[in-house]
């Protein structure tokens, strides 16, 4: 190796030190990752455990890598010290010191059957600046990479959940300790420990739908306690708006019996849903809260059951409906073709006089087969608009 110049080596040693600045920064921020911290206040488990064994030993070889650096460079700067002339044993050590490779950085035992009989009995590694340097470059970005993975999960867990934690926060601070609110707290506090402990195996995904799912929960709570609210500061309003309930309810389910009552007559269909009726239950359980005022709780708790009630009621008596509307439509759509037809002047078509009869045949049934006069009325769409020549 040709011995460096005094002018070489003072250059060398200064790109090298600034070189280890560079280095000793970004070590130190690598050091401070949110990502890297949150490994170390939490240890990982499941696959982020997995994940984190090779990263963790390739940062465990970056700091040695930059001690050795720093030892190589200690070394240098003793020998160069601050002499104006350098005689040539102190040229060649510092030649050998940033051009070759003199630190030893392992010792492998070589196994016996691969051994000479006057062969070393270990391998030894030496390394010098150059190697060293190049090493930690390709190491440093799937460290970082890894710290960016956990760190970003953690982020988008963190800002997602903390205004609903917030939300509970305030709502237990005012007296709002109900099981439900427990319940999302837990499950607020179930995903916070799957984003510190596991969170590359959460995905973006996941992370989004359960806390859209939180919010949901949390809204509906929220809506319950401010109606808890409003029902202690007025009590006999909150009674009165109980009862109107109720009897929407009642009006309700007495439309669901009259339309699922015309459909069983007159339209061939499955069964329809029948819900018991609880009125009277729910009634007397509303008296005796009135007479008793007891807990504002159990008077949301009723209206939350009558609120239940009613939605299915309404699902049934729009179900139902939907049927005997969709008989109506079909008995118009037929009146419209036919008047077509005639506007065409192809109403006594024989084909087209057949196709109507079958249609207004299925249709006057009792009961009605919606599918079966379905397919008639688009066949005579279909005929009339062969015949008049003019398509669909």
């Amino acid at each position: 190796m040709q011995l460096l110049t005094l002018a070489e080596i003072d250059d060398e040693l200064a790109a090298r030190a600034t070189e280890f600045d560079a280095i000793t920064a970004t070590l130190l921020e690598l050091d401070r990752h949110p990502g890297h911290t949150l490994l170390q206040r939490y240890p990982p488990t499941g696959l982020t455990a997995q994940r984190w064994q090779p990263v963790r030993a390739a940062l465990a070889l970056m700091w040695a890598d930059y001690g050795r650096l720093e030892g190589i460079l200690d070394a240098a700067e003793q020998v160069r010290g601050t002499r104006s002339r350098l005689d040539d044993s102190e040229r060649a050590e510092l030649t050998r010191l940033l051009r070759g490779r003199p630190f030893e950085a392992s010792r492998t035992p070589i196994p016996m059957a691969q051994r000479s009989l006057t062969g070393p009995a270990e391998e030894v590694l030496f390394v010098g600046l150059a190697d060293t340097v190049d090493r930690m470059r390709a190491t440093f970005p799937e460290i970082a990479e890894f710290f960016d993975a956990v760190d970003a999960v953690n982020t988008r867990v963190m800002s997602g959940l903390a205004p609903l934690q917030d939300t509970v926060d305030r709502a237990r601070a005012a007296g709002g300790g109900t099981t439900e609110l427990g319940a999302i707290g837990e499950g607020i506090a179930a995903l916070l420990s799957r984003s510190a402990t596991d969170p590359l195996a959460l995905t973006v995904s996941e992370i989004d739908a359960r806390i859209a799912e939180l919010s949901d929960e949390l809204r509906r709570v929220a809506a319950i306690l401010a109606e808890l609210d409003a029902v202690v500061a007025d009590w006999a309003g909150a009674i009165a708006e109980t009862r109107r309930r109720l009897t929407v309810l009642c009006d309700t389910r007495t439309r669901a019996a009259a339309a699922r009552a015309q459909v069983e007559a007159k339209i061939l269909a499955g069964p329809l849903p029948v819900h018991t009726d609880d009125s009277a239950t729910l009634g007397a359980q509303l008296d005796a809260l009135a007479a008793t005022q007891a807990a504002a709780a159990d008077l949301v708790r009723l209206r939350v059951r009558i609120a239940d009630a009613t939605a299915g009621a309404a699902t049934a008596e729009e179900l139902a409906q939907g049927l005997l509307d969709r008989r109506i439509e079909l008995r118009g759509r037929l009146a419209a073709y036919q008047a077509k037809a005639a506007r065409l002047g192809v109403s006594e078509d024989r084909d087209v006089l057949a196709a109507g009869q079958i249609a207004a045949g299925l249709l006057t049934r009792r009961p009605c087969d919606l599918a079966a006069v379905t397919r008639a009325v688009a066949d005579f769409q279909q005929i009339v608009g062969e015949k008049s020549g003019r398509g669909r």
